[in-house]
C-alpha cells in the first residue's frame, strides 16, 4: 500500500459526536468515532507511561489489585483504604513501629540480640523505709526495690508491694540484683493491685541494702 501524505487539514477545535477517523484494514474502510475513543473505552493490557495529569480515580477503587507496586514519596492524598482495620499483610518487613496494642494468634519471637521485654518508661524504682517488712508502692510493670538497711538474717521477712498494674492472674518474676549476702526470694499473694515478697538470707549477715528486680508478666485464667 502506498503511503499518502495528508496536508492542509483545518485545525480541529471541537470534537463533535458525529466526528469519525477513517482508516483501512485488510482492504476494508472502517472508522473510529468519538464515542469509541472517549466514552468508557476498554483497554486490554495497556502499557501506560508517565501520567502527567488527569483523573485516574477509577483506578483507585477498593477492588483494585496492585502487584509489586513501587510507590514514591507520598506527600498528600488519601490512602485510607490501605490502612483499613481489616488489612491483611503477608510476611511484611516492618522497621521501627509504635502502637497502643498488638494482638496475635501465634508466637511472638525475637531472633536478634535485643530480646523481648519492656522498653524505657515501663520501669521504676523504690526504696523501702523503716524496716524490711515495710510495704512499698511502685505502679510500674517492672522495677527495682531497694531494701531497708539491715543485717541479713536466715529468718523469713515479708513485705507487700502495692502496684496498680498487677492483676490477680499475673505472674511476678523477681531476683536479686545486688548485695553481698545471698537471698532466697519468693512471690506470694498475687492480687489485683499488689503482691507480696518473702525472703531470707542464705549466706551472710551483712548490714546492707540489697536490690531486688521484678517484672510483671501479664496472664489470664482462660
Amino acid at each position: 500500500m502506498t503511503t499518502v501524505a495528508i496536508s492542509g487539514l483545518p485545525v480541529a477545535t471541537v470534537i463533535n459526536a458525529a466526528d469519525i477517523v477513517p482508516f483501512v484494514q485488510s482492504g476494508t474502510t472502517k472508522s473510529i468515532s468519538k464515542t469509541l475513543l472517549f466514552t468508557s473505552p476498554t483497554m486490554v493490557t495497556p502499557v501506560l507511561g508517565t501520567v502527567a495529569s488527569g483523573n485516574i480515580s477509577a483506578c483507585t477503587s477498593t477492588s483494585m489489585v496492585l502487584t509489586t507496586p513501587v510507590l514514591g514519596t507520598v506527600t498528600s492524598g488519601n490512602i485510607s483504604a490501605c490502612t483499613s482495620t481489616s488489612m491483611v499483610m503477608v510476611t511484611p518487613v516492618i522497621g521501627a513501629a509504635t502502637g497502643t496494642s498488638l494482638a496475635v494468634t501465634g508466637a511472638v519471637t525475637s531472633s536478634g540480640t535485643e530480646g523481648v521485654g519492656y522498653a524505657t518508661g515501663a520501669g521504676g524504682a523504690v526504696t523501702q523505709l523503716t524496716s524490711r517488712t515495710t510495704g512499698v508502692t511502685l505502679n510500674k510493670t517492672s522495677g527495682a526495690i531497694t531494701l531497708f538497711s539491715a543485717a541479713g538474717s536466715p529468718t523469713v521477712a515479708s513485705f507487700t508491694v502495692t502496684n496498680s498494674t498487677v492483676a490477680a492472674t499475673d505472674v511476678i518474676i523477681i531476683n536479686q540484683k545486688s548485695g553481698t549476702d545471698l537471698y532466697e526470694i519468693a512471690i506470694t499473694a498475687v492480687a489485683a493491685g499488689s503482691f507480696r515478697v518473702s525472703f531470707f538470707s542464705l549466706v551472710g549477715t551483712t548490714t546492707e541494702q540489697p536490690v531486688f528486680n521484678f517484672a510483671v508478666i501479664k496472664g489470664v485464667a482462660a
